[in-house]
């Protein structure tokens, strides 16, 4: 070897120095706990049904949590936003939105989506939800206090609890899920909250009273309970 070549590389100043370039390197199959997952897990249940059991248990395990369910709906869209326009609505619906946010996550609750002017969250008990509720219309009656009538906020809650696939911070799916929003977004009126059975059953002893209802729409009959008051100990 020449003594040329066994000489080490002078430093190049940084100025003169070639940035590396590298090509940006992306996973060959989507991340789990997001929708992509989702649907080429479905995909492949679809092209390959013989694996269901197995391709079911594989989302059930990615996916699926016991939870609480909320799911928001504001009153008066239509009136609204024919009375006003969509972007005066638009407004409407981002207040919402801040508003009911540190409400959910006061009570140990996670926003999942808003989707229109709907709101939709978890938490891991149903008296998280409630609290979470019952201080979303708190807050509701603070800002109409304070706003013209046509810019006040009003919502019906639907509150539910069991098995649901959570997709990431993008959907929620289950029959919980279904149920909390019919309740929240077609049956319960304004600044009223309705609970599932489940969610019910799994409130606190004694800390609330609810009262039991059934609707019908249609041949479907819905059994859920209608939130009356909080009972508190004394002191």
């Amino acid at each position: 070897m020449s003594e040329e070549q066994e000489k080490p590389n002078p430093p190049s100043d940084a100025a003169d120095a070639v940035p590396e370039i590298r090509s940006a390197t992306y996973p060959r199959s989507p991340s789990p706990s997001n929708r992509a997952y989702l649907k080429q897990l479905l995909s492949e249940r679809n092209q390959h049904p013989q694996r269901a059991p197995e391709i079911d248990q594989q989302i059930q395990q990615t996916f699926e949590r016991r939870v609480a369910l909320l799911a928001l709906d504001m009153c008066g869209f239509t009136e609204l936003s024919i009375a006003y326009g969509i972007i005066h609505y638009l407004a409407m619906i981002r207040q919402m939105e801040d508003v009911a946010t540190p409400a959910v996550i006061g009570n140990g609750g996670t926003v999942i989506k808003q989707d229109a002017d709907n709101l939709f969250a978890i938490f891991n008990e149903p008296a998280q939800a409630l609290e979470a509720a019952l201080d979303i219309f708190r807050a509701f009656d603070a800002v109409n206090r304070v706003v013209t009538p046509d810019r006040q906020i009003h919502g019906s809650i639907g509150i539910g609890y069991g098995e649901t696939l959570i997709i990431g911070n993008e959907d929620l799916f289950g029959s919980e899920m279904n149920l909390a929003c019919k309740l929240g977004e077609d049956i319960a009126e304004r600044a009223e909250i309705l609970i599932t059975p489940a969610a019910f059953g799994a409130l606190p002893a004694g800390r609330y009273v609810c009262r039991p209802v059934q609707f019908a729409l249609g041949q479907l009959e819905i059994h859920c309970y209608h939130y009356e008051r909080s009972l508190f100990p004394d002191a």
